[in-house]
């Protein structure tokens, strides 16, 4: 088989499998708007530092809301969760509840038996 043959029925399997998907993924140009929304993000993270005084109780739900917006975009833009099957989704978010959850009881057996 040649390179050309090669080449044309990999990008035909390619198409067949983001029909079956139904989404087609993001081109270089949405991975740069999410870049830029990202650095956005972190800059006000790292303005907070210099405004805490002004922001008082505000400063640590602000910078909560930021770091989960923040990490959902990296989850579902750039580990190609949005795109994927609904399976490897749940495993994440089953496997982030774990970890979640296994970190709530370690923090919870220093408190009581430390």
């Amino acid at each position: 088989m040649s390179d050309d043959t090669m080449a044309r029925a990999a990008a035909e399997e390619h198409e067949a499998q983001t029909e079956h998907e139904g989404r087609a993924h993001p081109s270089d140009r949405n991975y740069v708007v999410i870049a830029l929304i990202l650095a956005v993000l972190t800059a006000l993270e790292v303005a907070t530092f210099y405004v805490e005084e002004q922001l008082g109780g505000f400063l640590v739900p602000a910078l909560m809301v930021m770091m989960v917006v923040k990490f959902a975009m990296v989850v579902m833009w750039f580990m190609h969760l949005r795109f994927d099957s609904n399976l490897f989704t749940r495993m994440f978010v089953s496997g982030l509840a774990l970890a979640i959850g296994v970190y709530a009881v370690a923090l919870t057996t220093f408190k009581f038996f430390g």
